[in-house]
């Protein structure tokens, strides 16, 4: 079921709200043409659960490198 899908993947990812983005992203970025968008997303939503999803990770700007530094 889907639900444990989710369910599994905030275990990763501690805020629902980043976790649909970074879902629907995925789903747009994974899907192939004459598949099931039902199908890419249980398949997104098992990548995020087993963590392996750090190349849709957002790149760092300049500027929060540059704040992080600050806060060190």
């Amino acid at each position: 079921m889907r639900s444990r899908k989710v369910f599994s993947a905030l275990h990763t990812m501690k805020n629902r709200y980043v976790l649909c983005q970074l879902a629907s992203k995925a789903t747009r970025k994974f899907h192939r043409p004459n598949t099931r968008i039902q199908e890419t997303m249980n398949e997104v939503l098992e990548l995020i659960a087993s963590e392996q999803m750090t190349v849709l990770k957002e790149p760092e700007t300049n500027k929060s490198v540059e704040e992080r530094r600050r806060a060190a």
